[in-house]
């Protein structure tokens, strides 16, 4: 027992040794190691990463991995220091079976950039398997008349080992009749012979049991054994012999069922039953090889019964036995090799060995995109393979070795016209006929911001009406981007730019998911009636790339201003304009005029005039269009002096605005200083234009001076109030509105007609403008310049001054600067009075 232990620790030993002494070498630049078979798993093979080149960082970084050709993944690398290592159990004999060397081609991958390296792992064996026999006894019959030296096949063991741990040799148990022999065949194996050494006497011993042990060349021995048993027979001394002992035909694997394969023949010397003979296979054929032949036992013809596959096995053995019908009956036997002929029956395969990733749009040609490897189960021209692409495809292959190709581009690639190709890899093999066949790969091009984002329009007109409701949206302008992903994710803004010296995004913001635009207020017609929005559309690419568009955007009016009356203005003498007349008036003598404007434009500002109310309806009329007030008829002395009008004056708009004004007409006998039509009265321009110049240059002095005197004396007044009682001549909310004094001051002469009226105006672009409106009465002889409080361009109901109608058709502009718009001052030419 202590033996059989040392002796198992010795060969443990001697296992560890052969499986850590690891051998490698570089063969036409490959890398092959050397190892034992059943090595542990986790069994250090070699160092890849350092054979490679490649330093321990790149193991992770460049996705160090090895696949194997032969299917099985019997290998893998070690993440943290490089190296090859057992993955699973090795069975050199499951792989390599009987051949003398055993290699397991391994093809290590690394990625960024895609490369591909071939090793070799060489399998050795080692002793781990014994010598067995298919059959565990061999009963042999033997006459006893047989003759001395006579030999007899015995059966072969198998040793699934190889080289010198293969079967070596054989050995007898001890005995007096048998020795043991070998005979030496074709294919160079030895077959082991029973030789009769002494005659046998059935009468002294009947029957023989011997041990026939197989023995191989490891370290340690292995061995297995079959036991003898010999029947001593009586006469029939003549045992059947085949023409040849072993025999050699190949057949084709495609051969039919019932393809006829070779006919045997074996003669007997013996007459009658002992010479007639009958075939059949060995004792110890396998099932497997029963399923595909058949043997007719009388005429010694062999048959395909079943199906050949090159591929599966490629040559097969059979045992043939001739038995004759004596008694005892004797038999002999011979050995036929069949080699299976390979004929093209498999198409060539194509194996993606690493998976294409994405390729950028902008790759330069030549970039990898995949590792493809084939093969063919075929053998010779057979299994030759070579792999072709269409000539349109923007890939090709390269040839890295054997029958190992990338996948690289070899133009440029264009993510917006063809954003996935399907390439289509086709194998074909060399055999006669050739097979192919195809697979294919989808290729994902990865997108590059190349594409600027594109509005559906260069520009935009956009309108909008006045007086809108704040946070409205105004438009919604849209761009693509032909793009993908974040390259294709656009946002909105608004490029700063000046509408009237104010930023364009105090008018206006925009959403920057969707473009929506909004208004930040509310817009007014007469203050702005068109400005520009420069609209940017940039995608969120790196670097990103942008494009703008214009977008006109154009106010519509509105009819929100009521007509205002400029003449006859009934403020200065109250609720009433009166208008004298003499009763000698004729029929269409011209009373007075009265004349208005609409601060709209368009059909909103076109004014008409209509009698209301009137004392006599049937003394006077207004023209519509003119607003001229006439007599119809001539004033008799029935009528009354004093004659009163209301008249109401509409603009054109949706809906109507109106406003009135009363007239308050005297009828005076002897009336010195009748009115004069107008037609009459610009008979005399130059006389008027002299004494109205003259008036122009009194009235623009006193309303500078005025406008000074009355500014300091409110601020003082104001200082001193606000000290005791907080108040002041306006409230403190009315002063912070008037807190920024108007830039300019604007007196304008403008003519309506025979109407002649002035406007006084003032503000900045920032404040809200003001508005002074004075008016030429061509009532009297002596003409009145009123200034009255200004008023906002967009509130025109202040009630407006009277003055001279006969001022000249002019137009002239007095600019001031820093004048208060707060200021409620009236100059009379005569006796310039200020009215606060």
């Amino acid at each position: 027992m202590t033996k059989r232990k040392g002796y198992r620790d010795w060969r443990w030993q001697a296992l560890w040794w052969h499986r850590f002494l690891l051998l490698w070498s570089t063969i036409d630049g490959q890398t092959r190691y050397s190892i034992p078979e059943e090595v542990k798993q986790g069994s250090v093979v070699g160092n890849l990463a350092k054979d490679l080149g490649l330093g321990l960082s790149e193991i992770f970084d460049r996705k160090l991995r090895v696949a194997s050709e032969a299917g099985e993944q019997y290998f893998s690398v070690d993440a943290g220091k490089g190296e090859l290592v057992v993955n699973d159990r090795i069975d050199r004999e499951a792989l390599c079976g009987q051949s003398a060397s055993c290699v397991l081609p391994l093809q290590v991958v690394v990625e960024n950039p895609l490369q591909s390296h071939r090793i070799e792992v060489e399998i050795r064996d080692i002793n781990d398997n014994s010598p067995s026999f298919l059959t565990q006894e061999i009963n042999l019959k033997i006459p006893e008349s047989i003759a001395l030296g006579k030999r007899f096949p015995l059966e072969n063991a198998e040793d699934s080992d190889v080289g010198s741990n293969s079967l070596k040799t054989y050995s007898l148990s001890k005995n007096e009749y048998f020795s043991l022999k070998f005979k030496e065949i074709k294919n160079g194996k030895a077959v082991p012979e029973l030789v009769l050494e002494k005659p046998l006497d059935r009468e002294k011993i009947s029957l023989h049991q011997l041990l026939l042990t197989a023995l191989d060349g490891g370290i340690p021995v292995r061995s297995g054994t079959c036991k003898i048993t010999i029947t001593v027979l009586d006469n029939n001394d003549n045992f059947p012999v085949f023409n040849e002992h072993f025999y050699k035909v190949s057949v084709k694997e495609n051969s039919t069922k019932g393809t006829f394969i070779i006919k045997l023949t074996a003669t007997d010397a013996d007459d009658g039953l002992n010479g007639e003979v009958k075939y059949s296979f060995g004792s110890r054929t396998p099932d497997s090889l029963l399923s595909i032949f058949e043997i007719n036992d009388i005429t010694g013809g062999i048959t395909l019964k079943g199906t050949l596959d090159y591929e599966t096995s490629k040559s097969y053995l059979i045992d043939i036995t001739a038995k004759d019908k004596g008694i005892p009956e004797m038999e002999g036997d011979c050995r036929v090799q069949l080699d299976v002929e390979d004929i093209n029956d498999n198409p060539p395969e194509i194996v993606l060995t690493s998976k294409p990733s994405p390729v950028r749009e902008d790759a330069p040609s030549g970039t990898v995109v995949a590792l493809i490897s084939a093969r063919d189960l075929d053998s010779g021209d057979n299994g030759k393979v070579t792999l072709h692409l269409s000539k349109s495809s923007p890939f090709t292959l390269k040839t890295s070795f054997s029958n190992n190709y990338e996948l690289v581009t070899r133009g440029a690639l264009d993510r917006e016209r063809v954003s996935e190709y399907n390439v289509e890899i086709t194998a074909t093999d060399s055999g006669s006929p050739p097979l192919f066949s195809k697979k294919t790969i989808p290729v994902s091009i990865a997108d590059v911001n190349d594409n600027a984002p594109i509005f559906t329009q260069p520009s935009y007109n956009v309108y909008l009406k006045e007086n809108g409701v704040p946070g409205s949206i105004l438009y919604s302008v849209s761009a693509s981007d032909l793009d993908f992903g974040e390259n294709a994710k656009i946002s909105y803004s608004i490029l700063e730019s000046k509408v009237q010296d104010v930023s364009v995004s105090s008018y206006v913001y925009i959403n920057s998911d969707n473009g929506s635009i909004y208004s930040m207020h509310s817009f007014d017609y007469e203050k702005l009636k068109v400005f520009q929005i420069q609209v940017q559309a940039k995608d969120q690419g790196s670097p990103s790339l942008s494009s703008n568009a214009t977008v006109h955007v154009f106010i519509l009016d509105q009819n929100d201003n009521a007509p205002s009356v400029i003449y006859p203005s009934s403020a200065a003498l109250g609720s009433l304009s009166h208008q004298r007349m003499p009763r000698s008036a004729k029929s269409g003598h011209l009373v007075t005029k009265v004349t208005a404007v609409d601060a709209d434009s368009g059909h909103n500002a076109w004014i008409s005039y209509k009698m209301s109310e009137a004392t006599d309806a049937s003394l006077f009329t207004v023209n519509q269009y003119t607003g001229e007030v006439r007599t119809k008829r001539a004033v008799s002395e029935q009528d009354d002096s004093s004659q009163r009008l209301l008249i109401e004056i509409k603009d054109d708009g949706e809906p109507v605005q109106s406003a009135t004004v009363t007239v308050s007409i005297l009828l005076e006998d002897g009336l010195h200083e009748p009115i004069l039509d107008l037609r009459h009265k610009s008979v005399e321009p130059s006389k008027k234009t002299g004494r109205i110049t003259l008036y122009l240059i009194l009235s623009l002095a006193s309303v500078s001076v005025l406008s000074l005197v009355t500014f300091v004396i409110l601020a003082v007044k104001c200082m001193r109030s606000s000290r005791s009682s907080g108040s002041c001549c306006m409230r403190r909310s009315d002063c912070d509105d008037y807190k920024n004094p108007n830039r300019n001051l604007q007196i304008q002469l403008n003519t309506d007609g025979p109407i002649k009226y002035v406007e006084v105006l003032g503000g900045d672009m920032l404040s809200q403008s003001q508005s002074f409106r004075s008016c030429m009465s061509p009532m009297s002889e002596y003409s009145d310049f009123t200034l009255i409080k200004p008023s906002s361009t967009t509130d025109f109901k202040e009630v407006i001054s009277v003055l001279d109608a006969s001022l000249p058709d002019s137009t002239w502009t007095f600019e001031s600067q820093q004048v208060s718009t707060t200021v409620i001052f009236c100059v009379l030419v005569c006796g310039c009075i200020p009215l606060l």
